[in-house]
């Protein structure tokens, strides 16, 4: 049961969910929960699990820096 309307805009990021607002806006949230000790912080600091962008090229260069965030937070 869909509009027709809803669809993957570009490649797909492994672990992250990509769609395109009828705005034209990109987003992309994370499938899983980043680890605990990492995802504990203020609401207001990375990592984040939900990002936003004008285009993929800038959701994809998001995602990866939510990630090398997280990563960091672990070491």
């Amino acid at each position: 049961m869909g509009d027709g309307r809803s669809v993957t805009p570009e490649p797909a990021i492994p672990g992250w969910r990509v769609m395109l607002s009828d705005a034209g806006r990109y987003w992309a949230t994370r499938e899983q929960p980043f680890p605990n000790d990492v995802a504990e912080g203020e609401l207001s600091s990375p990592p984040f699990r939900t990002v936003d962008a004008d285009t993929y090229g800038q959701l994809l260069d998001e995602v990866h820096h939510q990630e090398e965030v997280a990563t960091r937070g672990m070491s």
